[in-house]
């Protein structure tokens, strides 16, 4: 779905986190049907959730705060901010963001920077503003 944007957007899709989440769980639960050779139900979707949701969370809030989509389950504040608040640190910012998408942490992205001498000011500056650890949402079928 496409709406008009936010003052000093074009027009962005708009997605929700959790409708999106429902496809990917029904494509991980047809391969793993496929393989056991029956339908493996909600056991096949409790599973994507505990290897997946997290990963699959953090990109889309990450999303969200790049400004690339607009999900309704997060902080309509929280849009677009990154952009909007390391304009001087854009490359930066972005092998940060590929950083955390590919799984790393905060100490994994420290220590990045320390190995290939980037100024630890902007890197703890970017990773404050965004808490990763903070930002959590529930899924139906959580884990924990």
């Amino acid at each position: 779905m496409l709406i008009a944007p936010p003052s000093g957007y074009s027009l962005m899709k708009v997605g929700s986190i959790h409708e999106e989440c429902l496809k990917e769980e029904a494509s991980f639960k047809w391969i793993e049907s496929e393989k056991a050779g029956m339908d493996l139900g909600d056991t096949a979707t409790r599973r994507w959730v505990q290897i997946h949701w997290w990963g699959y969370l953090r990109a889309r809030w990450l999303e969200h705060l790049q400004g690339k989509c607009f999900w309704i389950e997060l902080d309509r504040g929280d849009f677009g901010l990154l952009p909007r608040l390391f304009k001087e640190h854009g490359q930066l910012l972005n092998d940060i963001i590929d950083r955390l998408k590919n799984g790393q942490e905060n100490l994994d992205i420290i220590l990045w920077a320390q190995d290939s001498r980037i100024i630890l000011d902007p890197v703890r500056d970017i990773l404050e503003k965004l808490d990763i650890n903070s930002r959590r949402l529930a899924h139906r079928f959580d884990a924990n």
